[in-house]
């Protein structure tokens, strides 16, 4: 083991408050979760984030002392060496597979977008743009903690063969958990709607995914058919290979470096003080990450979260949970699945958001709140990303909704972040 500390030291259920520590292999969801009982999500346990000199090549690398993943496998005998070594073996065989690997991706301010809103030369929008990321977009950032966990885990001789990886997706999820997969050398299932274009399905084929269409049973419970398969194929032996911390808590581990490098770079500009933060909710495992993220770093930074009209869930959530001192013990009340979720961002149509107690959390400590985007916004802010010079899908540009919900709310000297989530396909 390495002499300098590690800064994660285990998780805790936010719902029944029990512990797993960090040595233990495949902690991926609360001892006390059942398949009548879901209503559980381990929390990554933590010092607060140790600061790195410099930054290295690979962001994985540089966190490597904040890393969950890395705890576990420090605690199981893995040095240092022997982590970076994993890291650059997967991270070399993903440029490979996908182009790119987890290098820091761009923050820039937008000046387009910044006039657009009315905000001066001592403020701005600034956009943390994902769309150049592995599988374009931030997706692959919460799986590879997940990857490195696996493979940290074979490597110590706690993992003799290799159970299928798991994701319900029909999405940036999907495509970056088939080329994270397909480096590893890793089987995948994935299981999609029936409506999922055959020219997406195709692509999984590509890269030696197994796909799987997902139809509604007539003794199907409330909820997207897809998820309930990938329930079915976990509960057979499957890993849960997925973007929701309910499911497998150490996607939640990865996802905070996306919050990370925004505070570095940041305060590499000369941001004081990021005034809001906008970040889309589906799942909401992207906001709970990058909330918690930040607010460690940079201080509590204000988080928007923003779902379109068509589809909000967590915001429901945040009114049902309005004066409730512990929401997490009222899960099965407060979040409740949508009906007929709707909007050309199609991303962030997840019926409910798994992830709505990190979520909660992250607003409550911030000073944010949800905000609800039109679909005229929600069409409006893609024009407006694409007239900036990003090439976001309409999932990938729905922060930016946000701003334009909040409009009234924004002045001259506003910093905002908005994160460009994912690439146009």
């Amino acid at each position: 083991m390495d002499n300098m500390a590690m800064a994660v030291t285990g998780w805790r259920c936010a719902t029944c408050g029990a512990e797993v520590p960090i040595a233990k292999p495949f902690a991926f969801r609360c001892p006390n979760a059942t398949a009548t009982d879901r209503c559980h999500v381990l929390q990554i346990v933590s010092a607060p984030r140790t600061h790195l000199a410099e930054r290295q090549a690979n962001t994985f690398t540089t966190d490597d002392q904040n890393l969950a993943w890395a705890a576990f496998a420090n605690a199981n005998g893995m040095d240092r060496a022997r982590r970076n070594a994993l890291v650059a073996e997967l991270d070399n065989a993903i440029r490979v597979v996908g182009g790119v690997g987890f290098s820091t991706t761009p923050f820039t301010r937008s000046a387009f977008l910044s006039d657009e809103f009315g905000i001066s030369d001592r403020g701005g929008i600034w956009i943390k743009d994902e769309t150049g990321g592995v599988g374009g977009s931030q997706k692959a950032r919460f799986l590879f903690s997940i990857l490195l966990h696996l493979r940290a885990a074979e490597d110590l001789g706690l993992l003799a063969d290799r159970p299928p990886l798991a994701i319900a997706s029909c999405g940036n999820a999907a495509l970056a958990a088939a080329i994270l997969a397909n480096a590893a050398e890793w089987p995948l299932d994935v299981y999609v709607p029936t409506w999922m274009s055959d020219g997406f399905g195709d692509r999984l084929n590509e890269l030696g995914a197994r796909v799987h269409r997902s139809e509604r049973r007539n003794d199907d419970p409330a909820g997207d058919p897809a998820m309930l398969r990938f329930r079915d194929a976990v509960a057979h032996g499957a890993v849960p290979f997925t973007v929701q911390g309910p499911e497998n808590a150490l996607c939640l581990d990865g996802g905070r470096t996306l919050g990370w490098e925004v505070c570095e770079q940041a305060a590499a500009v000369g941001i004081q003080q990021i005034d809001r933060v906008f970040i889309q909710v589906g799942g909401g495992a992207f906001a709970a990450a990058v909330g918690e993220a930040m607010n460690n770093v940079c201080g509590p930074t204000p988080l928007f979260a923003v779902q379109a009209e068509g589809c909000a869930p967590f915001e429901r959530a945040w009114r049902r949970s309005e004066g409730v001192e512990c929401p997490a013990e009222n899960w099965a009340e407060i979040m409740t699945v949508w009906d007929d979720p709707s909007s050309l961002a199609d991303g962030i149509l997840d019926d409910e958001t798994y992830d709505w107690i990190g979520v909660l959390e992250a607003l409550r400590s911030s000073g944010g709140r949800p905000i609800i985007a039109s679909e005229e916004q929600v069409r409006e802010a893609h024009g407006l990303a694409h007239r900036a010079g990003f090439n976001a899908s309409p999932t990938g540009s729905a922060g930016l909704a946000g701003v334009l919900a909040a409009r009234n709310e924004i002045s001259e000297n506003d910093q905002i972040v908005v994160v460009m989530s994912g690439v146009t396909r």
